[in-house]
């Protein structure tokens, strides 16, 4: 409802009921549907604007939404206490101030705690730290993250990122990793919009999964090598 439509209503009810007109409580109902219209319409502008950003998840496309009555703050804006600070060193500066804190900021261990997080930091990440992050996390963490499906276009830079760096140490880890992103929902519809670099990556990780001669290892990760990879193979749509 608008506030020319809430007003004319007003009027009406004003015009068809003078004998009960009471200024304080028309004010009140005015004053809560302009409101309303401006909720709707800041809402539905967070709304495109996520659309058009092209947000990777709904969480992430939910928060822009909620968030949409929030307000940058400004360098005039006033907290109650003298400032000695900068307003906006990083602004002031494009590189960190010491080495010891751009490593600080980036071997942070903290897990991440929802997919919209762990895309976050993704993109944080340089690639030579993302394939440490994915092992880090493990298969089993990755599955909780993204129970509900792999969030849109990670799913080929998580191969890219494994094809690259894999190493036969750690087959057993990427077999599990691969396994897990395989049990995630709408995996298929991941598969259809894969790459043609990203689809070259799948069968180049794979090929390599296959020549690394660590049976024993997988083994004892409760994996048979080559039942493991027929099955994943399979899976990810990887033929000889």
């Amino acid at each position: 409802m608008t506030t020319e439509e809430a007003r004319a209503i007003l009027v009406s009810t004003a015009m068809s009921n003078p004998e009960i007109l009471d200024f304080r409580e028309l004010e009140k109902e005015l004053a809560l549907a302009v409101a309303a219209d401006q909720k709707y319409k800041r809402e539905n502008d967070a709304k495109f604007r996520a659309i058009h950003q092209k947000v990777s998840s709904y969480e992430e496309f939910r928060d822009i939404v909620l968030a949409s009555h929030l307000k940058p703050l400004e360098k005039k804006d006033k907290f109650g206490m003298e400032r000695n600070q900068p307003w906006n060193p990083a602004a002031a500066s494009n590189v960190c101030t010491s080495e010891s804190t751009c490593l600080l900021i980036q071997d942070s261990q903290s897990e991440p705690m929802t997919a919209f997080e762990f895309s976050r930091e993704w993109r944080r990440l340089g690639a030579e730290k993302r394939y440490d992050f994915l092992l880090r996390l493990k298969a089993g963490r990755l599955s909780q993250l993204f129970h509900a499906e792999v969030c849109s276009g990670l799913l080929g830079e998580f191969l890219s990122v494994l094809e690259e760096n894999v190493q036969v140490a750690d087959k057993g880890e990427v077999l599990k990793i691969l396994s897990s992103l395989a049990n995630t929902q709408r995996f298929d519809l991941n598969l259809i919009f894969l790459s043609r670099a990203e689809e070259e990556c799948c069968k180049k990780l794979f090929k390599k999964l296959q020549t690394f001669s660590d049976t024993e290892e997988c083994k004892e990760a409760g994996y048979d090598k080559e039942e493991m990879l027929t099955k994943l193979k399979s899976l990810y749509n990887v033929n000889e």
